[in-house]
């Protein structure tokens, strides 16, 4: 899935995929990866500068730590990030719920 067709749901994604642990980046690529089936997969020129994005806006706060001997930045969601993710996730369930009735076959009579 290329990322363009991913534009409007990056920031949720990210925020979905940072619930409840602390990653560093190419944990959350990797993360994205899994989750998606292998349907994300998605460049670091696009998560790393949303993930900045996301910490400039207070919705993710970052740290330096030590991941097998290498010092990464690790992302995880603040207060606000996690009001935003659950507000995001109400959203896509509206969202989802209007376009299935559209896109569902009818019933024949």
């Amino acid at each position: 899935m290329k990322a363009d067709a991913l534009r409007g749901h990056l920031d949720a994604l990210l925020l979905a995929t940072l619930d409840g642990r602390a990653l560093h980046g190419y944990a959350i690529i990797e993360a994205l990866q899994e989750r998606s089936g292998g349907a994300l997969d998605l460049p670091t020129g696009t998560v790393y500068p949303a993930l900045r994005r996301l910490e400039r806006a207070g919705f993710v706060q970052s740290s330096w730590s030590t991941v097998g001997g290498r010092q990464r930045r690790t992302y995880q969601l603040t207060q606000a990030g996690t009001q935003t993710l659950q507000a995001e996730r109400r959203a896509w369930r509206e969202f989802t719920h209007a376009i299935e009735g559209v896109l569902t076959a009818p019933a024949k009579a």
